[in-house]
């Protein structure tokens, strides 16, 4: 069975990157794959911090990123990039962490300024650990992720489509096991 693995790389407990993160997990799980999501903020700091990744919470996280055939990736920007907290994980992958794996970058952020950092800092990241393609990423902004009173994810109308094709592209990716020309993101509501 083709396993997926969801990393969300918010250090907020009340995080809307970890909330958009998990729906996409659980959208992808309806479509047969065996799906997992590691929140780095869970992981232990002192162990994350030392680059310890023989602790046994680590290397947990990191054997499920190996085992993965699909690795959704989602930050929030920060300064215009990927949080800090996602990046020290980054930093435990082995050089070729993402190899044979699609990807998909997601961006959470709170203004158009930052929509460009899906694609000029994580993008190179991601791609610099050897994935087999990198999907059409999609930045969201926070106004358009909001938490019912349920504590359920609720999606600005104009955001559905966007991750629908995203995804969309995704799955496409993983089926086909095949190397796929690189699409800039979804940056914008509606385009």
């Amino acid at each position: 069975m083709t396993s997926l693995l969801a990393i969300s790389g918010s250090p907020a407990v009340r995080s809307r990157t970890a909330l958009l993160t998990g729906h996409l997990v659980q959208r992808l799980s309806l479509e047969g794959f065996q799906t997992g999501h590691v929140r780095v903020r869970d992981l232990p700091a002192a162990e994350l911090l030392s680059g310890r990744a023989d602790s046994p919470a680590l290397y947990r996280a990191l054997e499920a990123v190996s085992a993965a055939d699909g690795v959704v990736v989602a930050t929030p920007a920060y300064q215009a990039a990927y949080s800090g907290l996602l990046k020290t994980f980054i930093d435990l992958l082995p050089r070729n962490g993402l190899a044979g794996k699609a990807v998909l970058p997601l961006m959470t952020g709170g203004s158009h300024a930052h929509a460009l950092a899906i694609d000029y800092a994580l993008r190179p990241v991601l791609s610099s650990l050897g994935p087999r393609h990198i999907v059409r990423g999609v930045f969201v902004l926070d106004t358009d992720i909001g938490i019912g009173a349920d504590g359920t994810l609720r999606v600005a109308p104009d955001t559905e489509p966007r991750l629908d094709q995203a995804v969309g592209e995704f799955l496409a990716a993983l089926r086909s096991g095949v190397q796929l020309p690189l699409l800039p993101s979804s940056r914008v509501a509606g385009g």
